[in-house]
């Protein structure tokens, strides 16, 4: 399913969070949003997943309207790993992973063999078969996302939206949870802060400063020494990796500001036909 951002604004607290960002994910896409803390990352991809309104702008869904959608349409467009949730749910792991099936079904408690069925693959999937009986409350950091992102695979939406699924993960588990994500073959947005994880796991990575998208390409058109160095504000070096080919970055040291001048400067935002990914 394609997903199409047209000049989307949005405010949180009063305000502008972000501001007239444009992009398009062809379906299947894994695109990567990057970003400082505080770029817009999360309010943006609140806004695709229609969990919270945008001030200004559009979100399409294969052409239709995001407003012309029902909450439970929506449910079935979408799927959302949103980055906080409550860490005092008393609720057995396997119930929380059923709630993806609400908008499939007649609602909670009222699960069909099919639909336990569906969330016992996506724990299975996740490498968190055996906490089905635990208690979320009682699980780790890193178990929760497993069974959150298990919760959004049993959605079975053919959009996924993930905010930071990787936090609380050791490295193999954040790799093999982005295995997983490109292996669903869905429309993925995806924000993550580890820019060597992203350029390996996303089809298109955009770059978000400041509320505005200033970057937007594969992985080795955007993530080069002069944008890491404005836009994070880290001196690096790109090397080739030894078994891929691919663009890789050491991070040297935090760049000095400029004289007179104490925060770096962004990169000009894209063109219309610039802001398209791959």
């Amino acid at each position: 399913m394609r997903v199409d951002v047209e000049n989307l604004r949005a405010h949180r607290g009063g305000r502008p969070v972000v501001t007239d960002v444009s992009v398009s994910v062809p379906s299947g896409t894994v695109l990567g949003l990057l970003g400082p803390n505080g770029s817009g990352k999360s309010t943006l991809l609140r806004a695709v997943s229609g969990l919270a309104a945008p001030s200004a702008g559009r979100v399409r869904f294969d052409g239709t309207d995001i407003t012309a959608l029902s909450r439970r349409e929506l449910a079935r467009h979408v799927a959302v790993m949103a980055q906080e949730h409550s860490e005092e749910f008393e609720i057995p792991v396997l119930d929380l992973v059923l709630l993806g099936r609400i908008p499939h079904g007649r609602g909670y408690g009222r699960d069909s063999d099919h639909d336990v069925t569906l969330a016992r693959q996506a724990l299975a999937r996740v490498g968190a078969a055996h906490l089905e009986n635990r208690s979320f409350s009682a699980l780790s950091g890193g178990e929760r996302q497993r069974v959150l992102f298990a919760r959004a695979l049993t959605q079975d939406t053919p959009v996924l939206v993930l905010d930071e699924p990787t936090n609380h993960l050791d490295i193999a588990h954040q790799l093999e949870l982005l295995d997983r994500v490109r292996a669903t073959d869905r429309t993925v947005l995806v924000a993550l802060h580890d820019l060597n994880l992203a350029a390996r796991s996303c089809d298109a990575i955009g770059v978000l400063a400041e509320g505005r998208l200033i970057s937007l390409g594969t992985p080795d058109e955007v993530l080069h020494t002069d944008l890491v160095r404005s836009v994070f504000g880290v001196e690096s070096t790109a090397v080739a990796h030894p078994r891929s080919g691919r663009r890789h970055l050491l991070f040297d040291a935090r760049s000095a500001p400029e004289p007179n001048d104490p925060t770096p400067a962004n990169p000009p935002a894209p063109t219309e036909e610039e802001a398209t990914t791959p």
